[in-house]
């Protein structure tokens, strides 16, 4: 190695932020070993690479002691008076064993601890990178699969769509561009490895943020997204102006921002209703599209008792519970639904408050 080798640390250390004290501590650590393989030693070894020259320097170090019994790591200490007369039992002496050959295994070593170092530091900047992204879309191009995973380049770096994160019934293809929630950031031995969704609710909020630019500057908010993917999601939104509609602005012009959001979910019905602070209200804009009659509030069990009209009581459970299901999770209430019928009643206290957007391919 020389001084252009050091040029070339500093020059490291300048763009990728990689310590060059450290790199030659790093290297001066791996040249010991490469020494004791290639020389079969058993001494004591301490290497030392010029920090302005570049030159490399192997020291054997000798423990003093008055009867040697191992000459590879013990000295006399006649023999570290006539070096230097100060040498007392106990002290360590450094002599200079560097092999005339040691140069080019130098070299080869240093240039893998580099490589090394450098490939550990870009794996670390895509760890902190992508970590910083967690809970957040990514856009990226399927490029291979497996029986477990579709693999999206991410053009950095790879992430893994596991199958059970994929939209039912989706068909990847290899070339496909698509966007996924990343769900964690682990460390491994290989690399940072980025897990993708397809099927968390956060993918349809992040999808919402980056379509509806009144969500973005924070007018809207998205109080809620329950989500069974590729079939159904329901959202609540809530405008912070009332002179801005929450529905309208998540729907756009012609339905064109929603449509789009339902066109990246392989056409998932979407539902958006309107939020209330009133669990009443909320719950009967829940069950949207059915038309509610009344809602019971039981407030210590945070349940509500719904009651519809008897024609809209598979409309309100919905397909195997679908609608219900939805509803509860996107309110956070046990909803009970019972017809007019089971109930004896005949009032339409909630007809006028469902209101909703209902939106599928």
């Amino acid at each position: 190695m020389n001084a252009d080798f050091i040029e070339a640390l500093d020059q490291l250390e300048r763009e990728r932020g990689i310590s060059s004290g450290v790199l030659i501590e790093t290297i001066e650590a791996a040249l010991i070993s490469a020494y004791k393989r290639n020389f079969s030693s058993a001494q004591n070894v301490r290497v030392e690479v010029d920090r302005l020259s570049g030159n490399i320097l192997v020291y054997a170090r000798k423990t003093v002691v008055e009867n040697p019994q191992d000459p590879r790591l013990e000295l006399s200490l006649d023999a570290a008076m006539e070096m230097n007369p100060n040498y007392r039992l106990g002290d360590i002496v450094e002599l200079e064993v560097t092999p005339r050959e040691f140069g080019r295994i130098a070299a080869q070593t240093a240039k893998q601890v580099v490589t090394q170092r450098i490939r550990e530091a870009e794996r670390g900047i895509i760890y902190t990178a992508y970590a910083d992204l967690e809970e957040d879309i990514v856009s990226g191009v399927i490029a291979r699969q497996d029986g477990r995973y579709s693999y999206v380049d991410l053009e950095r770096t790879e992430g893994l769509l596991p199958l059970s994160e994929q939209i039912p019934g989706e068909r990847l293809q290899m070339g496909n561009r698509i966007r996924a929630f990343i769900l964690r950031v682990e460390k491994t031995t290989k690399g940072p490895q980025i897990l993708l969704s397809r099927i968390h609710p956060g993918l349809l909020r992040r999808l919402l943020e980056l379509e509806v630019p009144e969500i973005y500057e924070g007018v809207v908010e998205v109080k809620s997204v329950a989500r069974e993917a590729g079939a159904r999601s329901k959202v609540a939104v809530f405008s912070r102006n009332r002179d801005v509609d929450p529905i309208g602005a998540c729907v756009g012009p012609k339905g064109m921002r929603i449509q789009s959001i339902v066109a990246e979910l392989q056409g998932e019905k979407i539902d958006v209703i309107e939020w209330s602070n009133d669990p009443a209200i909320y719950v009967a804009s829940a069950l949207s599209p059915a038309k509610v009659v009344d809602v019971e509030v039981f407030e210590g069990e945070k349940m509500a008792r719904v009651v519809v009209p008897d024609h809209q009581l598979s409309l309100a459970i919905g397909k195997e519970g679908q609608n219900a299901r939805l509803a509860a999770k996107l309110t956070g209430w046990k909803i009970d639904i019972k017809s007019e019928s089971q109930m004896g009643r005949t009032s339409s206290v909630f007809a006028d408050l469902n209101r909703a957007a209902f939106f599928d391919d």
